[in-house]
């Protein structure tokens, strides 16, 4: 439906038609771990606002857009977009929500984007917006802008560079592969060490992503990192406040590897430590609700090198430990133990708190192991 100003009507189209094809997958013969969204001009405004938008039930797997409108800033958009889909008189505020190069998270699905260099009518400088933010938040992307071609080219037969885009989309379409229907699903919940911050290719080498290699074909693993989190409620950002935690309650998990602590540890944080247990329980409450009724494993945190960013290891090591000790054996849950993997090996850690590329693998193995025994 068009929207002639109530943006509602397609978007609840589009996530209503994700939500049939997912539902449908099985009597279809489709893997419901693999459906994308396409979108041209307009369109693709509306398949990047529910790639960027949309519940995770309802959010696409992947996004194809053809010299798609991205933004809702009126110094670059396109104002018929603008305007029938916000109205002419549409607030900065609702502009700005609407502006998907604005709403990018590393949940984000991985996107094709495709312009022509003379489109007139979309400026391409949306899709390279979207790009870089897409960039990032480590969400694989590419972006083709082609010499020529103008606007719409995608449904003319005489568009210069169509087998070379088409060899390109193809070539990209081949280069992920999607989770196995029934594969177990692992959810990787942490702060910048599990997110895989100062790693320069967290989508390859962050320990999440080195422990899908070591588990194989017959697991899915993702990353639910978010930097600077703290398990505590009171903490300066709690990671129960984060969409990510709402992400991989959605995701239905199989299995949780929880890492949280490390910052709890920083003298603003530590003083509300009355409540760190109680706010674990939550978490783990929350995630033990879920269908899949799934395996928890609580990680002691890594090792701190230095009371870097006030980060304390000795609280880590004599008060945070015993407490997720403590818990674990109340919910009778077991634990890896990252704290004695990662001792002794401070050259892993060029700041002193993150793990390279090579500490990574560590954590990978040590989770891999409690996951396989």
């Amino acid at each position: 439906r068009m929207p002639n100003g109530d943006r509602t009507l397609p978007i609840s189209d589009a996530e209503a038609a994700m939500k049939i094809v997912r539902d449908s997958a099985d009597v279809w013969n489709l893997n419901p771990r693999d459906i994308g969204i396409m979108g041209s001009s307009a369109g693709g405004h509306l398949a990047s606002t529910i790639a960027t938008h949309a519940k995770p039930e309802l959010r696409p797997d992947f996004q194809i857009l053809f010299y798609p409108v991205i933004t809702m800033d009126k110094s670059y958009t396109h104002m018929g977009s603008h305007n029938s889909l916000l109205g002419k008189d549409a607030s900065a505020e609702l502009e700005k929500e609407y502006s998907n190069e604005k709403q990018v998270t590393k949940e984000t699905p991985r996107a094709f984007i495709v312009y022509s260099d003379d489109d007139k009518a979309v400026p391409p400088a949306n899709g390279v917006n979207y790009y870089l933010a897409l960039n990032k938040n480590g969400v694989p992307a590419v972006l083709h802008i082609y010499p020529s071609g103008g606007h719409g080219w995608g449904i003319r037969e005489g568009f210069l560079y169509k087998d070379e885009m088409l060899n390109e989309l193809t070539s990209w379409l081949r280069s992920f592969k999607a989770p196995r229907k029934d594969a177990v699903r692992v959810a990787c919940i942490g702060n910048s060490i599990t997110y895989g911050a100062r790693i320069k290719n967290r989508d390859r080498d962050s320990y999440p992503s080195v422990l899908s290699r070591m588990l194989g074909d017959g697991y899915w693993v993702k990353n639910f990192g978010v930097s600077a989190r703290t398990l505590l409620n009171k903490g300066d950002r709690p990671y129960m406040n984060e969409k990510a935690y709402q992400d991989a309650l959605a995701f239905n998990p199989n299995v949780v590897v929880i890492k949280l602590g490390t910052n709890d540890s920083k003298s603003f944080n530590w003083k509300h430590k009355a409540d760190f247990t109680k706010d674990m329980q939550t978490m783990i409450d929350a995630f033990k609700a879920l269908p899949a009724q799934p395996k928890i494993y609580l990680c002691y945190p890594s090792k701190a090198y230095q009371a870097n960013e006030s980060i304390n290891d000795d609280i880590i090591s004599k008060e945070i430990i015993p407490m997720i000790k403590k818990v674990a054996k109340k919910n009778k849950l077991d634990i890896i133990d990252l704290h004695t993997a990662m001792d002794g090996i401070p050259q892993l850690f060029p700041d002193k708190i993150h793990p390279n590329e090579e500490g990574a693998k560590i954590m990978a193995k040590t989770v891999y192991e409690s996951i396989r025994k």
